[in-house]
């Protein structure tokens, strides 16, 4: 066990599907742009493979590296945010997303995003995120629609700023 300084953020949620179904929404680019804010996350989906989100305007989000792939169980990626230069200085990060099968036909999806640095900024803003996010991902297996749609006027990097006082 590491006495390192890190920051993290850990969401758990269960979802009426099954793990092969979860497993193909979190990586099918064209699906996936549906609940992740009309960003657009596309992999190499193996380890090893090269993985990046784009925004609307075309613009690169997030980099990074798959560094496990075991479907539909395991899905680890290295991350690094490219378009916050506050955020890309503090280096690369962690993003595990585990599932496994739970009772009444759903599945339990456990993410956690870490990073080897106390008081991250960038984890801080991922926290704020990551529940939007998987809870369009939650609602869009279960009913067909996401629950919190992209503002028209969604600017990333002004609400990232905000949060950062």
């Amino acid at each position: 066990m590491s006495n390192s300084p890190k920051s993290s953020f850990l969401y758990v949620t269960y979802i009426r599907t099954t793990p092969e179904r979860l497993w193909s929404a979190l990586t099918t680019t064209e699906f996936a742009q549906q609940y992740w804010l009309s960003a657009k996350p596309q992999a190499e989906w193996k380890v090893g493979g090269a993985w990046k989100i784009t925004f609307p305007d075309g613009r690169v989000a997030d980099t990074g590296e798959i560094t496990e792939f075991e479907p539909p169980k395991r899905l680890a990626i290295r991350w690094r945010n490219e378009f916050m230069a506050e955020f890309k200085a503090e280096g690369w990060s962690l993003c595990t997303m585990e599932i496994e099968p739970a009772a009444g036909g759903a599945v339990k999806l456990t993410v956690s995003h870490s990073m080897d640095r106390e008081g991250s900024k960038f984890i801080g803003a991922v926290s704020n995120g990551w529940p939007q996010i998987l809870s369009n991902l939650k609602s869009l297996l279960e009913t067909g629609a996401i629950v919190v749609p992209l503002p028209a006027d969604f600017d990333p990097e002004k609400k990232f700023r905000k949060q950062l006082g």
